[in-house]
Formats: C-alpha cells, structure tokens, sequence
C-alpha cells in the first residue's frame, strides 16, 4: 500500500471539477501541466486565468522531500516557524553525507560515525515534527521518492534541484531552496511564476544502444543550460509511451540541468507497471478513475504548436548516442562524432573511471543494462582498461539487483560498489590521486560534470552519458570507443564487438527488500528534545537576519565581479564543505570561493578596498563586515544555475552582501536571494557589466521607492570620482518585496507564528 493514499485519493477527488472548470476558464483544450497547475492552486477551485511568465500564483503541494545536507538548514528555519507539526508530509532522506571511498559497508559506517551528529539531530526532528525519515544508506532521495511516494498528477517540491526526477511518474515535482519548503511545512501557499510551457514530442522508438538518457541529453544540447528556465518541459507521442517509467524519470530529472521548472509524462501503462512493481497497486486503482485527466488532451498533443510556448520534436529511431561534456552537461556530442572532437578540443582519450549511479541513473533497468555490456565483456576476456564504481539508487534496489546476480556480474570485473548514496556525483568521492590535479577523463551515467564537482581536480574532464555508454567506455579506456561499431582485443587476441545491451524494465520476481530504512515519525512528538551543541562545528542554531532599516544603501563595495559561468558550485562547494551544511558561520567559509574574479582571472583572490590588499573571498567579506561596510557581487549569465542550495544565498546574507546584479539568474537562486531578504537585480542593459570597475563603490538612489515592476538605480562611483548611474531591473512583488523589508521569508513566519 502507497504511503498518504488518503491524501492522493483527495487530490484525484477535486481533480475533475477543477480542470473542467479551468477547461472552461481558459476556452480551449488543457496540457498536462495545466491540469496539474489549476488543480493545485491554493485557493482551490479556479476563478481566473493566469499568464504564462508574468503571473505570480500561489500553490498548494501535496509534499514536500528534503535531503541531509539541505534538510538541516531547511530544518534549522522551520524550528523558528513556531509550528507543532508539519502541515504536508514531508521527509528527510541521508543521501548527501556519505563518502565514496572503499566500498558500501565501510564507507557507510564511516559516515555514520562521522556524521553521527547530524543524523542525530535530523532523526530527532523529524520525530517531534512528524517527517518521515529515511536513514543512512536507505537510498538517493529522487530514487525513494519514486519508489514510494510520487504519484501521476499530484505537486510536490523539495530541497533539492533534482526533485524534478519525480515526473517520471507523472508529477510536478519542483526544486527549491529550504525557505519556500518551510513556507509549505507551516502551512503557507507556496508561490511560482505561472510557468511557461515547452513541449517534446517524441516519435519512434528507442533501440539498440540508445537510451532515455540520450533524449534528455539531446535536448540539453538544443536548449542549453538557461533554455528551459521559466518553463515546465511536458513529454508526450508514441516514443514517450513506449519508454519505461524509470526512464522517463531519468529525463525529468536532467531536466534540471536546462533551467527548466520541471518536466513531466502524461500517465501511462509504463507508470501503472511501475506503480504496481513496487507495492502501489491502490494508486493505479485511483488514477485509472481519472486517468484522462492525468495526461493533456488529445487535440493539445494532435497540435501541439499551438498549445506550447516553444515544441522540440525528436525521432528516437534515429536517435544517437550522446556524451556530453566536459565542464557542461549541455555540450552534447554524438558518439559517432567523439573521437574527432576529442581531438579537435584536446581532450584526454584515456577513459580513467566509469561511474554508474546518482540520482539520475541508478534503477533496476539502469544497473541490468550496464551490467549485459560487463557480462559480454567477462564471457569474452576482455580486461577492462578503467576503473569501475556504481551506486545504486536505494536500498531497494540494490538488495533486488543483489538477488538477482546483477552485482555479482559487476563484481567480476572488479567494480567497486559503492553506498546506496549520491557520492560522486556530489563530490562525495575520495579518489585517490585527484590532489595531483592531473588532466584526465571520467565518464559517468550523472548529471552535472562542472569543474571540479566530482573528485575536486579542475583538470577532471567529466562525461555524462547512459549507463551501458559508462560500461562500454570504461571496458573500452578510451573516450572515442564507439560500440555500434568498433571492436575491443580479448585476452586471446580477438577482436570483439559488444552486442546492443539489453536488461528487464522490473525485476522479473518482483522488488525484496529486508530493511528498506525507513523511521516514522513518533505519534506525538511535544516531548522530544531537540539538543544543538553550542560548540559544535557541525550544526548552529541560527538567528534571525536584520530587517530592512527603510534607507537607501550607500557607500556599497563591490566584493567581487565574478567571470562566465557562476554556478552554485562555484558559490558554495559541495564535497568536503557538505559537512558543515547546518552550521551557517563554518560554511560561509567557502563563499564564492571557486567563482573567478574577472579583474585577475583567478579564484578566491579579490581586492578589500578598505586595505588595498587582495584576499580570500570570505575574509575579506568578514572584513567588510567586521568595519560594518556593506558589499554587492555583481555577476554574468545564469547567475545561480545548478543545485538548489540555499546555502549559496544565506552565505552572502551572512557576511553583509546586500545585492546580487547580474546578467540573468538561475530561477531557485533568484528566488533563493529573495527569500533571504537580499536584492536580486539584473542589468537593464547588459552591457552595463563591462561598466563595474574594480575600486566602484554603489549608492542606491531610489531603494526607498522600491516597487514592483520599477526598476531601481545605481549610481556608481569608481576609484577616480568619475560616477554613472545605470538601471537594475528586479522581479519582486509586493509579497517578495515584503519579505525583503522583514529582513527574510522566515522573518514573516516567524512574525505570523508568534502574533
């Protein structure tokens, strides 16, 4: 039986009447967003139309899912909510603190040992809040959830970017930073920009070497990394309905990685086969009694270029392979075309690691299909060349894969496997070597490959491709391996060509597992004590930010000007900084460390303007702070893209930064920023960038006025008293413009809670 099957069986209950009437509203046929997005709205039935990119709306989600490193933060805030109990179902999952080093026994006791302190506290809260919690080694968030609690039709957000994963079975699954989760767990609306709307029309059908990851991998190569933001990516034709669920949701989940909102499938007899599997047989018995509602309407996907804002058609027969990479997860390159642009770029040849797992890639299918490329390989005597590891994707999974031999056939090849975590995916990879920081390449079944991410060696270049790619290239060493037509030596000198992977969709004897690592929440949880060391180096009880005193800033620094791609990698790093998640002061320690400053070319060296010396990012924003100097980062494109990390906006808002300018924002950065209470501004005219000098100090003329749809102005001075005054466009309303003047988001619940 499903979890919360009283709540999904009341979300499908409204489900008729509020898409017809929304049907109504809005005169023509709906698209599966659509549907999803009226009957959701916060104030229940609908009563008006909302423009797609313009309109704010308030929702209603039905969930909320957290993961360890994001959770304690998230958690942190929600304690100031002053609620007894979370308002939606929520839970907690141990994805993010687990390294990977020796192998899954090992390297999980370590972490619990190690990070004893925060899974302590994350239990503990849970239990006296309500949240279910899902412990240590049970899984990768994005793979539980699916497992266990998504659902066709219904909305739910987490902390994290890769929630997206979700709509492989037919959700809005949406990521957030911690704050618009806390605004859910207390019982607020949660409000989003009525998204636009991009749809994929998929014909055909994928075969041979092709997989669901090579779609998405196609598309993030015809959107880039900012086309999909502001949109909802909805999948629909023959090719969607002929894909697993699994592997639908390996494309919503790389979805994130193109800006995008969200991604989604119409429900299909792939989500019932999958629902059913894994011991949902009471939610295909509710959707199939609204089943056309929860999948658009014929004449949408009959005529798709007048419903969508934008339609992408792809032919999966004729659907390639794709690598792509490095340092971009939309660089796409066909595997036909690899060896002439590895050599044309400079790229290494020799394949050093194949990494399988993630949250992306870590299902049944997944690991049976890499596994047939390994078991081809073992049977023939070929040794392969790199180094091997997998993750898989829970502890589902993995006991299943386990029984039926799919682990033992990777274990002849010397694979080392890994928790049921995100590891390096993460950085959560202690690779041996890497401090040498010597060029090189990996190839993984992953989602993002920045520099830097995986092991922390700038000169990695990480590949993303399918999992049986990973298994071929790894077998293989060499990055311009074509399995569709080159050949490998065996032990015996012959020449050997792998046969198209194959591997069952569901396990054929069903799901097992013997401890899936779940922990309910206690029935009452008023008399558990939540204890915060105060000496702990891990976790900080955390005090409210300082309102707005309702004066223009003046006399603002520029703290750094960061060059091209600034990602939340670059603005907070994972990997060894993942440990201080819950404690705001330590972790503000990495603040923009890995971002380039554009005056010098290099990384965490900025000029402090009060001594005239260059320094650390963070010490010299402590520095300005310690003088009570407020500072600003001024930035390019995309500014935020990647993880959903509120980390990356606290951090600043911590050490005195009191506004963002950019080119374009991420879109959950943006509102990141927002919630914490700091002015997220863009250029008016872009190429007022080229116009910050190194020595400028901002006045904000007009902040005193600050209205929504008015552009706020800047008048900056440089070193030589020369001044300019330029426009900085914002996207606030009233509401956001309200959490800026209380100081944050949570200042308002806070302030809600205790009236």
């Amino acid at each position: 039986m499903a979890f919360d099957i009283q709540m999904i069986e009341k979300v499908y209950a409204s489900m008729a009447a509020r898409v017809d009437k929304a049907r109504e509203l809005v005169g023509r046929p709906l698209t599966l967003t659509e549907k999803i997005l009226y009957n959701h709205l916060w104030d229940g039935t609908p009563s008006t139309v909302f423009k797609r990119g313009t309109d704010y709306v308030d929702f209603a989600p039905d969930r909320v899912a957290c993961q360890d490193a994001t959770a304690q933060m998230a958690l942190l805030q929600f304690m100031h909510a002053g609620k007894k109990t979370v308002a939606v179902p929520t839970t907690v999952h141990c994805d993010h603190l687990i390294q990977a080093k020796v192998g899954a026994k090992t390297d999980l006791a370590v972490a619990t040992s190690q990070s004893k302190e925060v899974f302590d506290f994350l239990s503990s809260v849970s239990n006296k809040y309500g949240i279910g919690f899902w412990k240590p080694g049970a899984g990768i968030i994005h793979q539980v959830v699916l497992e266990n609690y998504a659902f066709p039709g219904g909305m739910m957000i987490g902390t994290d970017s890769h929630t997206v994963n979700a709509g492989g079975l037919g959700m809005l699954a949406i990521g957030v930073g911690g704050a618009d989760a806390v605004d859910v767990m207390s019982g607020m609306a949660w409000e989003l920009k009525f998204p636009k709307l991009i749809g994929v029309k998929l014909t055909g059908k994928l075969n041979g070497w092709t997989a669901p990851k090579d779609v998405i991998l196609r598309v993030a190569d015809i959107l880039t990394v900012k086309g999909g933001t502001g949109a909802i990516v909805e999948y629909f034709g023959e090719g969607a309905i002929n894909m697993s669920c699994t592997g639908k949701g390996t494309i919503c989940n790389m979805g994130a990685e193109i800006g995008a909102t969200t991604s989604t499938f119409g429900y299909d007899d792939s989500m019932r086969r999958y629902l059913a599997s894994t011991g949902r047989q009471d939610v295909v018995d509710a959707a199939d009694k609204v089943a056309s509602y929860l999948t658009g309407d014929d004449e949408v996907y009959a005529n798709p270029e007048t419903y969508f804002d934008q339609v992408i058609e792809i032919n999966l027969s004729e659907l390639e392979p794709y690598i792509n990479g490095p340092f971009t997860p939309d660089r796409g390159t066909p595997v036909s075309k690899m060896k002439e642009e590895a050599a044309k770029n400079g790229w290494p040849l020799k394949v050093e690691w194949g990494l399988i797992g993630s949250c992306t890639n870590s299902s049944y299918e997944d690991m049976a299909r890499a596994a047939s490329i390994v078991e081809q390989a073992v049977a023939h005597g070929i040794t392969p060349k790199a180094e091997f590891g997998i993750n898989p994707g829970s502890e589902q999974v993995r006991y299943t894969i386990e029984r039926d031999g799919i682990i033992a056939t990777f274990e002849k090849m010397g694979t080392k496997v890994f928790t049921n975590a995100c590891g390096p995916c993460i950085g959560q990879w202690d690779r041996e070597g890497a401090d040498k920081g010597e060029k090189n390449t990996i190839v993984h079944s992953f989602n993002r490959n920045f520099s830097k991410r995986a092991d922390g060696n700038p000169n990695t270049h990480a590949f993303v491709t399918s999992p049986e790619m990973v298994a071929a290239l790894a077998i293989s060493g060499d990055l311009s391996f074509n399995p569709l037509t080159d050949t490998l030596l065996n032990d015996k000198g012959e020449a050997v060509k792998f046969n198209p992977p194959t591997g069952d969709e569901l396990p054929t004897k069903g799901f097992a597992v013997e401890d899936a690592g779940f922990q309910a929440p206690a029935a009452d949880g008023s008399g558990v004590q939540i204890l915060v060391s105060e000496t702990s180096d891990r976790l900080q009880l955390l005090a409210p930010f300082d309102a707005w005193d309702g004066k223009n800033y003046t006399g603002v620094k520029l703290l750094i000007k960061a060059f091209g791609k600034c990602t939340t990698d670059h603005i907070s790093m994972a990997g060894p900084w993942l440990r201080f998640r819950g404690h705001l002061d330590n972790i503000s320690n990495n603040m923009l460390i890995g971002a380039v400053n554009a005056f010098n070319q290099e990384a965490n060296k900025v000029k402090n303007q009060l001594t005239g010396e260059y320094g650390a990012v963070p010490a010299v924003a402590r520095a300005y702070k310690a003088a009570g100097v407020a500072t600003m980062v001024v930035g390019d494109q995309n500014y935020g893209e990647g993880s959903s990390r509120e980390h990356a906006a606290m951090e600043p808002r911590f050490l005195g930064v009191k506004a963002v300018l950019v080119k374009s924002f991420a879109r959950i950065h943006e509102t990141n920023l927002k919630k914490q209470g700091m002015l997220a501004l863009t250029f008016a005219n872009e190429a007022d960038y080229d116009k910050i000098q190194e020595n400028d100090t901002f006045d904000f003329v007009d902040l005193t006025n600050f209205a929504a749809e008015k552009p706020l102005t800047i008048e900056i001075t440089h070193a030589d008293g020369s001044k300019v005054s330029i426009l900085a466009n914002h996207t606030y309303n009233d509401s956001q413009i309200g959490w800026f003047k209380a100081g944050s988001a949570l200042n308002l619940i806070a302030a809600a809670g205790n009236a």
